[in-house]
C-alpha cells in the first residue's frame, strides 16, 4: 500500500478508532508509527469487555462522528495496514487547521495511547 491522500466521497464513522472511507474500513493512527504507536478507544457493542467500556465506546464514536462533519478534512493513508484479519488501513484525518483527528481524541480524553504491547482496560 502506497502513503499518501485519498479522496473518500463518503466518510462515515464506525467506532472511535475507525472510519469507513466509501465502504472501507479505516483504523485512526492519531499521527502514531504503525506497529509501534498510535490511538485506541474503547470497544463498541459485543466486543466491550463491561458496560462502561460500552457506553465509553458510544461517547467516543459521537466525538469523532462531530469531528468528521467538518468540511476540508484530509485522509492520509501511511502506507500501511493493520494486523487484523480485515487489513484497515491506517489512516491520519487532518482538520482544516492541522490538528489530526486521532490525536485531537486522545487529548480530549475519548481515546488513549495503544502500543502492541499494552491492552487498554476501559472497565477499570
Amino acid at each position: 500500500m502506497i502513503a499518501g491522500l485519498i479522496i473518500c466521497t463518503s466518510l462515515t464513522v464506525v467506532d472511535g478508532d475507525t472510519v469507513k472511507c466509501d465502504g472501507q474500513n479505516m483504523r485512526l493512527l492519531g499521527e502514531g508509527v504503525p506497529f509501534v504507536s498510535g490511538i485506541d478507544t474503547p470497544e463498541i457493542g459485543s466486543h466491550a469487555k463491561c458496560i462502561k467500556e460500552r457506553k465509553m465506546a458510544l461517547i467516543a464514536k459521537g466525538r469523532l462522528k462531530e469531528l468528521l462533519a467538518e468540511k476540508g478534512l484530509r485522509v492520509v493513508m501511511s502506507g500501511a495496514v493493520d494486523k487484523t484479519p480485515s487489513h484497515r488501513p491506517l489512516v491520519n484525518i487532518y482538520r482544516t487547521n492541522g490538528e489530526e483527528i486521532g490525536k485531537k481524541l486522545l487529548g480530549e480524553g475519548f481515546a488513549r495511547t495503544w502500543s502492541p504491547k499494552k491492552r487498554n482496560d476501559w472497565c477499570t
